[in-house]
């Protein structure tokens, strides 16, 4: 699988979006480095690939590229269920791309952002731990910061909720408990350098609302109100055009099956890259100040409601 990059006039159009500056970005690489050297408590990062996508994430504000990379380290730390033992070739990871489908698409949107599509594929079976899943989502996001090569517009999401239905709602969602959706939702919101400019949601049923209003106060404002639900497929053809979207959706980029198979295939190739990265994290015994807890990042647990269905 193989990510298809801006095309020239893409890039311009992006450069603008994201504030880059090609006289000034090396510059801007180089006071990252400088300063990553400086935080004892972070660890050697020398990847001047993966540091250029933080500061095009962060529309090259050098004091947010700061706080994303500090919370991608600290995260790694804080979330060991998330971060630790990502070994593509592992049966638990292998039966997450067997019953649930996450990939990034290959190609672009006339505007140059990247469409995600998320779905699940197996509701007659319980399904893998939701960590495990989510943990493939974060893995996905990593090889996407080595391989985005000169950046995109954004990420578009389309949210397929066909196994959202009443018969596999108590079996299948009850598994994703607040904890957990809060602890991804600061993952990717606060951790990663992505900008989420929409979200499609899919084959909806009347569970969609529950399940919208369950995960909404996770959400920053911005993102909840980029959040789009379609009760047909041609609504979705007016923000995504059909011909980058998979065959299951009328478009023309192929079979999402054979996609998400060759994302499964590609993280096996980084599989010795995941090994070294366990190390990759922040050291909080070295956190000038006061080291950052589960509370500082998280909150007290148990203070929010099961998601449930009357």
């Amino acid at each position: 699988m193989t990510l298809v990059q801006p095309s020239p006039e893409q890039q311009v159009q992006i450069r603008s979006e994201l504030n880059e500056d090609v006289s000034t970005r090396n510059q801007d690489l180089e006071h990252i480095k400088e300063w990553l050297k400086r935080q004892p408590h972070l660890p050697p990062f020398d990847d001047d690939g993966r540091i250029m996508t933080f500061l095009r994430g962060c529309k090259f504000s050098l004091e947010k590229t700061k706080r994303k990379l500090d919370m991608y380290f600290t995260m790694r730390t804080a979330v060991p269920e998330f971060f630790s033992d990502r070994d593509p070739t592992k049966p638990e990871i292998q039966e997450v791309f067997r019953m649930a489908q996450v990939p990034p698409l290959p190609g672009l949107t006339p505007n140059g952002r990247r469409v995600v599509v998320m779905r699940g594929v197996d509701a007659a079976n319980n399904i893998p731990s939701v960590a495990d899943g989510m943990k493939v989502v974060l893995m996905i996001g990593d090889v996407r910061l080595k391989e985005e090569l000169v950046g995109v517009a954004g990420d578009v999401y389309i949210l397929d909720a066909a196994i959202a239905t009443p018969q596999h709602f108590a079996s299948h969602f009850s598994k994703f408990t607040p904890t957990l959706i809060k602890k991804f939702l600061i993952c990717v919101q606060e951790a990663y350098p992505v900008k989420l400019k929409e979200v499609h949601v899919i084959n909806v049923s009347p569970l969609v609302d529950t399940i919208i209003n369950f995960v909404r106060p996770f959400l920053k404002d911005k993102i909840r109100n980029r959040i789009h639900v379609h009760e047909t497929l041609d609504s979705l053809y007016e923000y995504v055009p059909k011909d980058i979207l998979p065959e299951e959706y009328g478009g023309a980029a192929g079979s999402l099956d054979v996609i998400n198979k060759q994302w499964h295939e590609k993280l096996v190739t980084y599989q010795d890259w995941f090994k070294e990265q366990e190390t990759i994290k922040a050291d909080e015994s070295k956190r000038p100040g006061k080291p950052k807890t589960h509370d500082d990042l998280f909150g007290m647990e148990g203070s929010f409601k099961q998601l449930s269905i009357d």
